[in-house]
């Protein structure tokens, strides 16, 4: 659970807002503990863990609908106001910019940059070809480029 807390919980609050992953969190690790004698091991745990950590945010999601990821928390840094408003508005931007990815871009993105897998455990973890995923990656990254920058956040 500690080794994986933190990559489920950035997953989590990506897809369901900081206010709501902590509950996903829990949610996603009392499935494991529940789950766990299921597993039969044809997968790896970490791409078993982050499907039922996905199954629980689309559950969340479907419980919830306005729900807004701008609200990430600051991460630890010397104290810098006017970076730190420059990084929450970003942030906010680009939790906008996520929310008009289809389900399956907003999912291979995320599970890309934020959880750092790589293509074949995303395939895995997603049931779709390793050709699939990397289009939709690609096409993913092409919509959140055109929105950010039609909201005027440059490189």
């Amino acid at each position: 659970m500690t080794r994986h807390a933190p990559a489920i919980h950035r997953l989590a609050a990506l897809n369901v807002g900081p206010g709501a992953a902590d509950d996903v969190v829990q949610d996603v690790f009392i499935a494991v503990y529940r789950g766990l004698p299921g597993f039969r091991g044809e997968a790896q745990f970490s791409t078993w863990l982050h499907r039922v950590t996905l199954n629980a945010c689309y559950r969340a999601l479907g419980a919830r609908q306005n729900l807004s990821l701008g609200d990430m928390p600051e991460p630890a840094a010397p104290h810098d106001p006017v970076g730190a408003g420059e990084r929450a508005d970003l942030r906010s931007r680009l939790a906008q910019a996520l929310q008009t990815l289809p389900r399956d871009q907003r999912e291979a993105v995320s599970l890309r940059e934020l959880s750092g897998l790589e293509y074949a455990e995303i395939a895995e973890i997603t049931g779709a070809g390793l050709g699939t995923v990397k289009s939709r990656i690609n096409r993913g990254r092409a919509a959140l480029r055109e929105w950010l920058t039609r909201a005027g956040v440059g490189p």
